[in-house]
């Protein structure tokens, strides 16, 4: 009886998820990558159609979304005045007072779009992981911001720099930290070893892409997912060597922004430009194949999805996206044809943006317009079940007309949202 008793309980063990009630907000799109939240007890409606704010800082201008992590939030952004500075922060999630700041001298040089840094602060155990837009790679204390170790990787790797610099998250995997930088010399992606930043390895000659790798299981095994500007790579996180690449060259620029998204044994990336592809992952052997490819004939008439800024979901076989203008869409995910279009989520506009985060049954979509939205997506349409505007966009990281855009990418935690613009960092209670 004893030993049927333990069996179950290492039955449950084996089975039990410790990210499902993980509800901090440690990394680019959550602990896992994947823009999902696990908290319970949160609003499904806005009481009185409206959500009260519980903080706001002041902050400069930075596309960087926040991270969240035993109570402090991190963020990234630029100066211009009376140096051209980089800024890493670091505020009490409680009520927003700062805890510490690290500056440092960094010029934009051929950066478009140049309001700030791109790619978000990292937490890993007591360190934080800062990557600028022009390569500068910092490892913090994340409790005090002293400086562990840092890396200028242009100047080391000299980088092909992107039209808008270095964007991609680093991914931590186990001991290093893994980069897709674009460096010269077999250096397209680069793995340092995260405590004392040393090179572990270097490999591909793939230019550097703004998309942020991601960590999966595939045949029993790690497997770093990176899409290039190029390919879609996956690799051993250990040696840097490929298991398998597919192709997806970008024939008029470089413009893969959204992370790749799997589902099942199916990864899908969108770009602006060349449409979108589904890959099949073969899962006992680490090897890949193309499912399908679609392209529409410019970025008006487009085809399946041209996604720019926002990363999809897919959901029950459906991919749920937002296309070049704005387009709010769902595809059937073994086709990619087009099961319904909505044009309420966002106002039409290039690269207009909504960043989707899911709970349970339940999206929050942040439109470009500071709206928070809750809704429902099925095959059945865009269910919309409330709306509240929390911030004001603003005009650095785009002037869109006169009304400005925010485009960095919300966190999620503690029952908390925490969204940034180019003036200011606040945090929402989402709490019931």
């Amino acid at each position: 009886m004893h030993l049927f008793l333990l069996q179950i309980a290492l039955a449950l063990l084996s089975t039990f998820d410790p990210t499902v009630f993980n509800d901090e907000w440690p990394d680019w799109r959550g602990p896992r990558r994947d823009g999902t939240w696990h908290e319970k007890g949160i609003l499904r409606t806005f009481e009185n159609g409206q959500i009260d704010v519980k903080w706001s800082v002041p902050v400069s201008a930075g596309y960087t979304g926040p991270t969240v992590e035993d109570g402090r939030v991190y963020i990234t952004d630029r100066q211009n005045r009376p140096e051209e500075v980089e800024r890493v922060l670091c505020f009490n999630a409680e009520n927003g007072e700062k805890i510490w700041s690290y500056s440092y001298d960094c010029e934009y040089i051929g950066v478009g779009y140049p309001a700030g840094p791109r790619a978000s602060v990292v937490i890993d155990g007591d360190h934080a992981f800062s990557l600028g837009t022009m390569g500068h790679l910092f490892c913090f204390n994340k409790k005090t911001g002293t400086v562990i170790w840092s890396r200028d990787l242009n100047r080391e790797y000299s980088i092909r720099m992107p039209i808008w610099g270095i964007a991609a998250a680093p991914l931590i995997v186990d001991d290093k930290i893994i980069m897709n930088i674009g460096g010269t010399d077999n250096a397209g992606i680069i793995a340092l070893n995260k405590n004392t930043g040393r090179e572990v390895w270097r490999n591909l000659d793939d230019d550097a892409s703004y998309s942020a790798p991601i960590l999966i299981q595939q045949a029993g095994k790690p497997v770093v997912i990176i899409w290039t500007g190029q390919n879609v790579v996956g690799i051993d996180p250990e040696n840097g060597e490929p298991y398998w690449k597919v192709e997806f060259q970008q024939d008029k620029m470089i413009i893969n922004i959204s992370t790749p998204v799997v589902y099942d044994s199916y990864v899908f990336v969108s770009s602006f430009y060349d449409g979108s592809l589904l890959i099949k992952l073969d899962e006992r052997t680490l090897t890949a194949t193309k499912v399908w490819q679609r392209e529409g004939k410019n970025e008006r008439d487009t085809d399946a999805l041209h996604c720019c800024i926002s990363t999809p979901v897919i959901l029950d076989g459906y991919i749920y996206g937002v296309d070049s203008y704005g387009q709010l869409r769902c595809l059937d995910l073994m086709t990619g044809d087009r099961i319904w279009e909505d044009l309420t989520a966002v106002k039409s506009d290039r690269w207009a943006n909504i960043h989707f985060v899911q709970n349970d049954d339940l999206t929050y979509m942040l439109n470009e317009h500071g709206e928070l939205i809750i809704a429902r997506l099925s095959e059945s349409g865009f269910n919309e079940i409330d709306r509240d505007k929390l911030i004001e966009p603003t005009k650095e990281q785009l002037n869109r007309s006169g009304a400005g855009v925010t485009w960095a990418h919300p966190a999620f935690a503690n029952k908390h949202v925490f969204i940034r613009s180019d003036a200011e960092l606040l945090c929402a209670d989402l709490s019931e």
